[in-house]
């Protein structure tokens, strides 16, 4: 008795929350899991959650996630696609053009999830008129030769970085 104790008690131990960042966009929240080397992914999208399991690294650690989302979401149409150092997750809204303040629908915080600010755009205040001239200004760049430049991530060239002439 004493030992299937233990070794349920290494397994409850070994299961940890996956880490995890999220942003949102206007038909879909994306999740991103950072797990290097997992195997054995399972998501099960519901209609008002997610559950996330893998196997990850050489230690073969147990993650498990489950995300009771803020909105709605369409089962159907999340997907996920699992990578050597993460799993990425496009949850859709069942509510297309809504905000999401939170991913989760308890405001309480989790410890392992985080905020992905680098894709993170305020999409909320954006007008038609405005994502149409985003358009034409990206179309304009790729006409002039910036194929590779993808405006929404990268940063302007600072001017500072230029060749000085000699002073004389």
């Amino acid at each position: 008795m004493c030992c299937v104790l233990r070794r349920l008690f290494i397994n409850i131990i070994k299961m940890n929350p996956a880490p995890a960042k999220w942003y949102d966009k206007r038909d879909a929240v994306f999740v991103e899991f950072c797990v290097e080397d997992s195997r054995d992914v399972k998501i099960h999208f519901d209609k008002s959650k997610m559950d996330f399991s893998c196997i990850s690294g050489k230690d073969n650690v147990k993650q498990h996630n489950e995300v009771e989302f803020f909105g709605e979401i369409d089962p159907k149409e999340s997907k996920h696609r699992r990578t050597d150092r993460s799993v990425i997750c496009c949850v859709r809204k069942a509510e297309p053009g809504k905000t999401w303040e939170r991913l989760t629908k308890a405001k309480a915080k989790c410890n392992w999830l985080s905020v992905d600010f680098n894709n993170w755009k305020d999409w909320e205040n954006d007008s038609d008129e405005d994502l149409a001239g985003f358009d034409k200004f990206s179309e304009i760049m790729k006409n002039m030769g910036g194929d590779d430049l993808d405006i929404d991530e990268h940063e302007s060239g600072d001017s500072d970085d230029e060749q000085m002439p000699d002073l004389e």
